[in-house]
Order: C-alpha cells, then sequence, then structure tokens
C-alpha cells in the first residue's frame, strides 16, 4: 500500500517548465526557433547567450509577458499567456536593472508587495534569507548595487513561489557583491528552489546551475551540465608550454602529437593518452631551445561559449569579436 502511495506522489509531481518547439517571430526575424527544453523541480537552469540571442524573448513567453507564435508552452502547469493571471501569484521575478521607490526601504517593500499579493510576511524573515537583515531600514537610494540586488530577490520571495525567474541579477557588481548573490542563490538552491538564471557571467553559470542552456541566433546550440557540454565540445586536457613558434614547429615536426602555436609565446599541445605529455616535454627538451612555464589544462564553460558563438562575451552580452557572423537586423534579436 505504501508502495502504491509513493508512485502516485511521483506522478504528480510537476514538472515545473516544459517548451515544446515554440517559436515567435518579429517580421523575418527568428528571435525564437523551435526551442524545446524542460526545467526540473529544484533546479537551477541557466540561460545563457549573447544579446540577441533570443533569451530575452524566451523569458518573457515563459513569463506571461509576449505570446508565442507556435509550440507549447507550460509553466507550472499553465499556459504562461493564456493563465498568466494564475501564473504570476506562483512565480517570483527579479528583473534585469531591478529598481524601486528610491524613499523606501527593505523592510517597507516587502510589506508592500506582501499586499499586492495579499499574503502575510515576516519582512524581517525574507531580509534574513537573502542577507540583508542588516539594512532592513535603509532607504534603497542609499542602499548598494549589491544591496539593491538582494532587495530585488527579497521581494521575489514574498509570494512563497514555485519558480523564481532571476534575470542577470549580478551584472555591474563589483566580484564581493556578485558572490554574495551567489550565497543567496545557493541558499535558495539547497530550499529545493526551480530557478531560472539569465547572466552574461559564464563562470556564474558553472558554479550555481545545474544544467545550462547556450542560446544563439534564436536556436539552443547546447545544453547540459556544464561538465556535459564541455565534454562534447571542448577541446579535451592539453599542455600549454611558455616558448617560441620556432619550438612548438620542432615538437610537431619530431613527434605525433597535435601541436598549435596559439601566439604570444604560447604552445597547446592535445593530451589523448597521459604519455603524450611525456612525449612532449622529452621533444621540448631535445630541442635546445629555451622554454617556460608549463601546466595542464581543460577547457571552462567561458572556452566552449566562445566557440559555440563565435566570439567572447563582454559584461553586457555583446561578442566582442570584430567578425562575428552577426549582422546588424541580427542584433536586434531580443
Amino acid at each position: 500500500m505504501f508502495w502504491g502511495r509513493g508512485l502516485n506522489e511521483v506522478a504528480l509531481r510537476m514538472i515545473p517548465v516544459e517548451i515544446s518547439f515554440v517559436t515567435k517571430s518579429y517580421g523575418d526575424l527568428k528571435a525564437v526557433n523551435g526551442v524545446s527544453f524542460s526545467v526540473n523541480e529544484g533546479e537551477v537552469f541557466a540561460l545563457l547567450g549573447p544579446n540577441g540571442a533570443g533569451k530575452t524573448t524566451l523569458i518573457e513567453i515563459m513569463e506571461g509577458l509576449r505570446k508565442r507564435d507556435e509550440g507549447d508552452v507550460k509553466v507550472l502547469g499553465l499556459d504562461p499567456w493564456e493563465n498568466g493571471y494564475a501564473l504570476h501569484s506562483k512565480i517570483g521575478v527579479i528583473p534585469q536593472g531591478f529598481t524601486f521607490f528610491e524613499k523606501a526601504n527593505p523592510r517597507e517593500a516587502i510589506k508592500y508587495y506582501a499586499d499586492l499579493f495579499g499574503v502575510s510576511v515576516d519582512p524581517d524573515d525574507t531580509l534574513k534569507e537573502v542577507l540583508l537583515e542588516d539594512s532592513a531600514g535603509v532607504l534603497f537610494e542609499n542602499l548598494s548595487s549589491g544591496q539593491k540586488q538582494k532587495m530585488g530577490l527579497a521581494l521575489s520571495l514574498v509570494n512563497f513561489p514555485e519558480l523564481l525567474f532571476l534575470d542577470e541579477p549580478t551584472t555591474g557588481l563589483d566580484p564581493n557583491a556578485r558572490r554574495a548573490i551567489w550565497d543567496v542563490i545557493r541558499g535558495l538552491k539547497n530550499k529545493d528552489k526551480t530557478v531560472i538564471l539569465t547572466t552574461h557571467y559564464l563562470d556564474e553559470a558553472q558554479q550555481l546551475s545545474d544544467r545550462v542552456a547556450i542560446m544563439n541566433h534564436g536556436n539552443i546550440v547546447a545544453m547540459g551540465t556544464s561538465d556535459e557540454i564541455i565534454e562534447a565540445y571542448g577541446s579535451g586536457e592539453r599542455l600549454e608550454i611558455h616558448g617560441t613558434e620556432e619550438l612548438a614547429s620542432y615538437v610537431r615536426a619530431n613527434t605525433d602529437l597535435k601541436v598549435e602555436y596559439k601566439g604570444k609565446g604560447l604552445i597547446g599541445i592535445a593530451l589523448n593518452r597521459k604519455i603524450d605529455a611525456l612525449t612532449a616535454l622529452a621533444a621540448v627538451e631535445q630541442s635546445g631551445l629555451d622554454w617556460g612555464e608549463i601546466h595542464t589544462r581543460r577547457d571552462s564553460l567561458d572556452d566552449v561559449f566562445v566557440k559555440l558563438v563565435r566570439g567572447p562575451m563582454d559584461a553586457q552580452g555583446e561578442i566582442k569579436a570584430e567578425n562575428n557572423g552577426v549582422n546588424s537586423t541580427d542584433r536586434r534579436r531580443r
């Protein structure tokens, strides 16, 4: 009998987000192009991509703020566009660039939001949850950037949400403030909150998320855990040696190893087997040429991201590469 109840409980557990073949176009521009994925209960799911990838449009579709053209969307079992009012009482949102009334303090803001949602909440408990209890009476205009973001997180928790949308919660913050927000997100994760996180910081996604989806030009180009994505799209382990292009040519000519001169005095050697490192070092020593520091390295999520979107991304989400294949029309994709 107990076994049967367990099965029913498992069957009744809801998948918080289910998206199937969702599209959204603006004229000839496909902002979201047949995207499908699901987000599991208690998971931190990071949605990554440069500006123009389609992240904002997709997030707004999930939040019920924008109507999709095609496909199916279920958020907490509801169609976001058809049942937006019911959905909004169940989700928490911190928008990009969160702001509030300058003359209100965090405790007052929480009371205000509680009245809007018609819920009873202890402001001090909520502020403690986001590590802001010491600034409960400080006016919004006098809070630091990191404290303002914590206040936004606190407000997103007022209605006891089942799902949180955190849109670039650490953009523009200094490293200490970023890590303080990380601690808050980890705390939410420890309480089995489901979180959809968008960020321009790849290290942030790698540190916080259970799974990652990378978007580019309206498509999801990679999805899985950070390790799975790195394994699938990375270049594997390699030996890096500080040396000249002449040294790289010598090692390449005298071994069967894949050797690349990366410029600026750095040589990269792919390691397919452990013995490859010994073979490379023997060749380097036999060359008689000068060489310096050596170390082994694996690709990070940041390295893989650069390969998938054709360039590194800055803190504002723009691709830095001068020629990245994105024209002015593509840059308008949200």
